[in-house]
C-alpha cells in the first residue's frame, strides 16, 4: 500500500519549443523610464505608518475589537484625536 511508485521518466523539452511571449507577459513586466524603474501599485503615502510593538491593557484592546473590522484604524484615530486635544490645552 505504501510502496514507492517507480519514477516517471521525464521527457526532454527542447528549449526552442518555449512558448511565445504574449501581451499578458509584457503587461506584468518591469517598466523603465531610462535607468529608473517605474513603480507600480499603490503610491507612497504622504504620512506612512510605522510598524512597532506596543502593549495595551487587554480591556482597551477588547473594547476596540468589539467595534468590528477596522478597529485598529479607529484606535489610531482616537489616539490622534487625543493628541490634537492634548496639544491645545
Amino acid at each position: 500500500m505504501t510502496a514507492k511508485k517507480p519514477a516517471m521518466p521525464s521527457e526532454w523539452v527542447d528549449p526552442d519549443d518555449a512558448p511565445e511571449l504574449g501581451p499578458e507577459f509584457f503587461q506584468r513586466a518591469d517598466e523603465y523610464d531610462g535607468e529608473k524603474l517605474v513603480r507600480r501599485g499603490r503610491p507612497k503615502s504622504d504620512s506612512p505608518k510605522l510598524a512597532l510593538t506596543i502593549r495595551y491593557d487587554a480591556e482597551v484592546v477588547e473594547a476596540f475589537r468589539l467595534t468590528g473590522k477596522g478597529w485598529q484604524t479607529r484606535m489610531n484615530d482616537a489616539l490622534r484625536d487625543w493628541l490634537k486635544n492634548r496639544s491645545t490645552v
